[in-house]
Order: structure tokens, then sequence, then C-alpha cells
């Protein structure tokens, strides 16, 4: 996907990141790779069971060595009608439970169990609701989404300025936030939401309009909303990187929403 099939994250680079966690403070929920194992169906979807080899030994080798590590995600943007490519909600439910189990089985007997979360894509209703249903009442702990309601960074700055100050644009962002907490009480469930990722505008954000104060009013916005609707964390996109970090790599500044 994207370029990144044959990426590898070194287990000496994974001690010196959690080195750097400790020290920070920070709580780290790691994303796992959802395609691994899959084979191409029609329609530009994934098919198969995930495996979950490589996930198992990198957990197991995470939680021998004692790091702390506050969520184990499953995929990424891969519910609904995904980005790049879409797995199937059945498939996906069983995933999760796979996950489910491997967490539970390498943390048996310890005091601190990482929580499960997934699928942390789009919102598309039937979709999450048919993967809250099967996945009640405890295999998940947190169900996550993805918010992007500004369109394309690549958009004239004066468009994103007008999204990003319009009413309009900033309450459409009520219903998914809405449905999705009556999927979760209509279930039965005790899973929570959380946003898992938001940056506004995708592709990146666009410079002068997702770093600069205007993308304040989205992001308070954004962060009332997840309040009134029992969002229990809002992850933003992103701590460094693209045009909406929260902090200025060339000064070390944070950037005016990080003061939210």
């Amino acid at each position: 996907m994207f370029g990144f099939t044959q990426g590898c994250l070194p287990m000496p680079r994974w001690d010196d990141l959690n080195a750097f966690f400790e020290k920070s403070g920070a709580k780290i929920v790691f994303g796992l790779n959802a395609l691994n194992g899959r084979v191409p169906l029609q329609g530009g979807a994934m098919g198969g069971n995930w495996d979950t080899t490589n996930a198992a030994s990198f957990i197991r080798y995470t939680a021998g060595k004692g790091y702390k590590i506050y969520g184990w995600e499953l995929g990424n943007e891969l519910s609904g009608t995904g980005v790049g490519t879409k797995v199937g909600v059945a498939q996906y439910v069983k995933d999760a439970i796979a996950l489910k189990t491997t967490v539970d089985t390498i943390y048996r007997g310890s005091p601190e169990k990482p929580l499960v979360l997934a699928p942390g894509g789009f919102f598309d209703a039937r979709w999450y609701g048919e993967f809250i249903a099967k996945t009640k009442p405890d295999m998940l702990n947190v169900v996550t989404h993805h918010i992007y309601n500004l369109g394309a960074g690549v958009d004239r700055d004066t468009q994103l300025m007008d999204r990003i100050l319009n009413p309009k644009t900033l309450d459409g962002m009520a219903g998914p936030f809405r449905d999705l907490q009556g999927l979760l009480k209509a279930a039965g469930t005790s899973a929570v939401a959380w946003v898992g990722e938001s940056g506004g505008a995708y592709n990146s954000g666009h410079h002068l309009v997702t770093d600069a104060f205007v993308f304040s009013f989205w992001f308070l916005d954004q962060l009332g909303m997840s309040a009134k609707f029992d969002t229990k964390s809002y992850c933003r996109q992103s701590f460094i990187g693209g045009n909406y970090g929260l902090l200025n790599t060339t000064t070390f500044q944070p950037n005016p929403d990080y003061y939210r």
C-alpha cells in the first residue's frame, strides 16, 4: 500500500523509540498492518484471514522488554469503501478478535493490559454497525474513526479557510459523531469511541492554513463536538509532519493549534 509494503521497523530502532516514549511520558498506541497475509479480490477489496504472525512476534518482543504500550490498533482506513483498498466487515470482525486473543495471551497475568482498538477508518454506518454488533460485549476496548472533513489540502487556501469558518461545514460532522455513539449504546458493548486520527484536510494539509491560527477554529469545534458526543479521546494528526503538525520542526516552536 502506497509504496511501503516492504517497510521494516528494526528492533534497535524500536528500542530507541521506547526510550524516548518513556522520557516524554507519552501514551503510545501502535497501528498494526491489517493487510498482512491477505489476497486481492475483485472490486479492489482484500480477502483472506489476517496473518497474525508478525504482529504477535512484535507484541511479544515489546511485552518481554517491559515497554508500556497503551493500545494496539488493527489497520488503517480499510472500513466501508476504504482508502486504496478495503476489507469486508465480517472478515474484519474475525481479525479484530484474533488481535484481542493475541493480546490477551501475551499479556496474561500482566497488571497492565493494553487496549485493543479498531478499525481506524472513515465512518460508514452500516459497516460500523455490524462491526460493533459482532465484537460486543468485550472483544474491543475502543472503536476508532478518522476525520478529514475539510477536503484535500491541495485545494486553494481561500477554499479551505471558507470551509473552516463555515458553521454548516463544521456542523456536518455531528452526524457521524452522533451515529457512532448511537450504535455503541444500542449494541450494549463496553467499547468506547475515539477519533483515532484527524487532520482536517487530507494529503498533509495546506501551509499557512492548517498550521496557522485560522485552523484553531476547526480544531476547537472538533474538540467540543467530541465532548458533546462522549468521544473519549481525540488523536490529532500530527505532532510533527505535514502541514498540520502541532510543532514547527525548523524552530521547534508550537504552531497555534498546539495550545488548544
